[in-house]
């Protein structure tokens, strides 16, 4: 079936924004007068859980707090997850974040041949506001026909229900669509959607469970950074993946090993 549209996750997906994450939700603990402090490899595990405040709740919980003191914490996560919000906010705005490599050139690509974009991500609209016009300029909300978030659906992913929610709303089946994730979460909701999912990892995630990718790659790689061993190798027409090139993968490939990609890239 000919490719309608791109579905694109935001977090890890388009920037790697994790960092600017953790250190936003330490600012929060901090104003809050709370001694939690999450350094890198605790919120590696973190990531494992799905949304900002079912995060902080997790923390809360293995805390190993008594009823009532586990109760007052949990009273307190909205607030918790409204000033993290707020901080991310503002490092996002002051320019930290950059796009990674090949999202410009595909976003761009897409839209010259007439696809239609679409975000499908658990964060917050606000936060996917704010990495959008940061990086894409005033105009970058504007570019994406669908932006569907995970205050939108009942259940947050590895659910398939904000992947649902952006098909319905671009009135478009699976077959239509590819999905672009960096999560073992992300890559399962996009999966139990229907939908063909290429996956580019990060540092965060590259030890996750991802050989149920469509397709595997470092980065989705741009002119000025290419793919290592492509054409050839994974994408069949240049080394950076083109819209081509898509039409022509869109079909199941054998599992690859994530660390091999990164020595190889």
């Amino acid at each position: 079936m000919t490719l309608n549209a791109l579905i694109f996750d935001v977090d890890g997906t388009l920037a790697d924004t994790e960092e600017l994450h953790r250190q936003a939700f330490n600012a929060a603990f901090a104003d809050a007068g709370l001694r939690w402090d999450w350094g890198r490899a605790r919120y590696r595990e973190l990531l494992r859980v799905t949304g900002g405040k079912e995060r902080i709740a997790h923390h809360i919980d293995s805390l190993g707090l008594g009823d009532n003191d586990r109760r007052a914490a949990l009273a307190r996560v909205p607030a918790l997850h409204a000033a993290k919000t707020r901080h991310y906010a503002a490092l996002v705005e002051s320019g930290a974040l950059r796009l990674r490599p090949g999202v410009a050139r595909l976003l761009r690509e897409a839209r010259e041949a007439g696809l239609r974009l679409a975000i499908a991500s658990t964060t917050s609209p606000s936060n996917v506001e704010a990495l959008l016009v940061s990086t894409l300029g005033p105009e970058g909300p504007g570019l994406f026909d669908v932006i569907a978030c995970g205050d939108l659906v009942r259940r947050k992913k590895p659910a398939p229900d904000v992947f649902e929610l952006a098909l319905r709303t671009l009135g478009l089946e699976p077959e239509e669509a590819v999905a672009f994730e960096d999560s073992a979460n992300g890559l399962r909701a996009a999966r139990a959607a229907g939908l063909w999912t290429v996956v580019t990892p990060t540092l965060w995630t590259v030890d996750e469970e991802l050989g149920e990718a469509s397709l595997l790659l470092p980065h989705l790689g741009d002119p000025e950074q290419p793919l290592s061993g492509e054409p050839g190798g994974r994408l069949p027409d240049a080394p950076w993946l083109t819209l081509q090139g898509l039409e022509q993968l869109r079909r199941p490939l054998s599992t690859c090993a994530v660390q091999q990609l990164y020595r190889v890239a």
